[in-house]
């Protein structure tokens, strides 16, 4: 009889993780940033953290990362604490707003990155310009970092990330101050990494990259989670509704109908309806028997933002909230 394999080691775990910030001058007002996240991220997985403001997900990085310390609850990097060196050095980290010093060339900063990975320092050089290239920056890497635009910056951090050729890659807001031709870029990178095998952690506000990208997503509210899965799972727990253009009735018309839509817009003196699929034929007869016309028909899939703005809603966020303030 042969011993069961352990089970294999995961990048990233959480159990019942917790964090309380103290704030005020006096230190007594507490806020809740964090209440028992648990989270589980599998080798070469995308893994994709959404949330409005305030939602937790920057503490979950930086616990990760151990920028800060977790309140109650377990955090393993690698089967290790995020304390340890030798798990952090498998990580490459892009944090929300990077601010590498001035006064280093792109090259002299990147390089600086390899030697704190631990790089082997014979394969150093060949490695920095690969990943200047890689992300855009050869041509400038002489310069120095204060002369760099905001997106230049993101780029050459990013290939402080990459340069230690991490297994776990933690992204926080890594298109920010890109433009167009850089998100698909980074995109390309991300997809790139993940053939090579890399684990990585894609926090951002930009949920159609989350959608093109993603494994596995969690979205936190007020710091918990409050749904998880895999994308596709996620987008087919809800069914395609349909748009339908109408004119030659009025909003009054349209809501004497008995079917109710989920959504009225009017839009240049015609009606924009939008309809759960199995409604729609229903809807389209009534509106003909009241003298309309139905101008254009098409299917609306739901989406990523659609679950997110959904589940949002049923957590009962408000733009104030943030963490709960406790005490």
């Amino acid at each position: 009889m042969t011993e069961a394999s352990p089970p294999p080691i995961l990048p990233i775990e959480f159990k019942a993780v917790s964090k309380q910030y103290r704030l005020g001058f006096w230190l007594s007002k507490k806020v809740q940033a964090l209440k028992s996240l648990d989270l589980r991220v599998e080798q070469g997985q995308i893994f994709g953290l959404l949330g409005p403001n305030g939602a937790g997900k920057s503490t979950t990085i930086k616990i990760l990362m151990n920028l800060v310390q977790a309140s109650a609850g377990e955090v393993r990097l690698f089967g290790a604490s995020p304390s340890d060196a030798k798990a952090r050095r498998q990580v490459g980290y892009l944090p929300e707003n990077p601010a590498p010093y001035d006064y280093l060339t792109g090259r002299e900063f990147v390089t600086l990155g390899a030697q704190l990975a631990q790089f082997p320092a014979k394969e150093i050089k060949k490695r920095v310009d690969e990943v200047l290239d890689v992300v855009g920056m050869a041509r400038t890497a002489g310069l120095q970092i204060r002369r760099y635009s905001k997106g230049m910056v993101q780029r050459v951090a990013l290939a402080q990330a990459l340069v230690g050729a991490p297994k776990l890659l933690v992204l926080d807001e890594p298109t920010s101050g890109l433009d167009p031709v850089g998100r698909r870029q980074m995109r390309d990178i991300i997809l790139h990494e993940r053939e090579r095998g890399t684990t990585i952690l894609f926090c951002t506000h930009i949920i159609p990259d989350i959608e093109a990208l993603c494994d596995r997503v969690a979205v936190l509210v007020s710091g918990k989670l409050v749904q998880e899965g895999g994308v596709r799972e996620l987008l087919t727990t809800k069914a395609p509704g349909v748009e339908i253009a109408i004119e030659g009735i009025g909003r009054e018309a349209l809501d004497a109908l008995k079917v109710s839509p989920e959504a009225v817009h009017e839009i240049g003196g015609r009606l924009l309806v939008r309809v759960s699929g199995a409604d729609s034929n229903a809807l389209i007869g009534q509106i003909i028997a009241a003298g309309g016309r139905v101008t254009q028909l098409q299917q609306v899939r739901f989406s990523l933002e659609d679950l997110f703005m959904d589940v949002v809603n049923s957590a009962g966020y408000t733009a104030s909230a943030g963490g709960e303030i406790v005490g």
